[in-house]
């Protein structure tokens, strides 16, 4: 045997592959790829046609619109700062985001947070709106952006329905006799209400007092006590609450309660609730001790 030659029964190191293309040499497409509409390209089934984007283009934007809107009416909604009364806390120009969806649930504003809320009638009558162009009318209509046709304000709730809330010249804001340390969140420079003190206002039911941050900037409750209420706003004109600056990125940042709001005592209500449930329990005690006394000594 001449060297180098290998046995008939020898496997190759590099064998190459069968040619199992079908007779003629036509090779066969990878599986699938083969098939014509009404086909048996696999088992019987017919192939399914991929739909084009352009026609699926006009379902997403539906599915897209319809999510925007149930967001914005239910969920969140963006609102732009049209004025200085609410500095340092927000800037003129800022975009707000409003949670909507826990006053569904019933929930109350409480003091200290920032809320959007209509006007009640009188507040900004003066107040002149430009007219939106046509995009600016749609994207505000599915939330977008703010509108621009809405009379709404913000302002920071510092007192609720059942309150007490009154400020004197010089002095602080006080709430059920509790003064607010308001020094975190007020304008650097200004006063607590020195251009215009107010009080004692006794704040109704299903109504809030609201003031802005920028005290000496703001035409907030204590301008318009001559209206009902005496410059309280009803709670169903709350849109909902303030909670995070969105725009600009760099003032990225969420608006949480000021720690005064939180101080013992500042709920009046709650802080007499126990001691009358304490007197309504203890007054049948009381009684019953008496007569068991009374019975003994009638029987002595």
């Amino acid at each position: 045997m001449a060297v180098g030659a290998r046995s008939g029964h020898d496997e190759p190191e590099d064998r190459p592959e069968r040619d199992e293309s079908p007779a003629g040499g036509a090779a066969v497409p990878p599986e699938g790829e083969g098939d014509t509409p009404g086909g048996d390209g696999d088992g019987g089934r017919p192939a399914r046609r991929q739909r084009s984007f352009w026609l699926e283009l006009p379902l997403l934007v539906g599915i897209a619109l319809v999510l925007a809107l149930l967001i914005k009416t239910f969920l969140v909604q963006a609102f732009s700062i049209p004025s200085d009364s609410m500095q340092n806390t927000l800037q003129r120009g800022d975009r707000v985001l409003v949670d909507k969806l826990t006053p569904w649930f019933g929930s109350e504003p409480e003091r200290g947070e920032v809320v959007v809320f209509h006007d009640p009638g009188g507040w900004l009558e003066d107040t002149v709106t430009p007219e939106p162009n046509a995009v600016q009318k749609f994207l505000s209509f599915i939330g977008l952006m703010p509108s621009s046709e809405q009379k709404d304000l913000i302002k920071r709730v510092v007192a609720v329905g059942g309150d007490t809330v009154e400020c004197k010249e010089n002095g602080p804001v006080t709430v059920n006799g509790k003064s607010l340390d308001e020094k975190s969140f007020i304008f650097p420079g200004n006063t607590a209400c020195n251009d215009k003190p107010f009080g004692p206002i006794k704040v109704p039911d299903g109504r809030i007092f609201v003031m802005g941050d920028h005290r000496q900037n703001s035409l907030d409750s204590r301008y318009h006590q001559e209206l009902p209420g005496q410059g309280t706003v009803s709670t169903d004109e709350v849109v909902g609450r303030a909670v995070v600056v969105a725009w600009p990125l760099g003032r990225w940042s969420t608006l949480p309660v000021p720690d005064t709001f939180d101080q013992p005592g500042l709920n009046a209500a709650a802080a007499m609730a126990p001691a009358a449930l304490g007197a309504a329990g203890a007054v049948p005690l009381v009684l019953w001790r008496r007569r068991r006394l009374t019975a003994g000594r009638t029987a002595g």
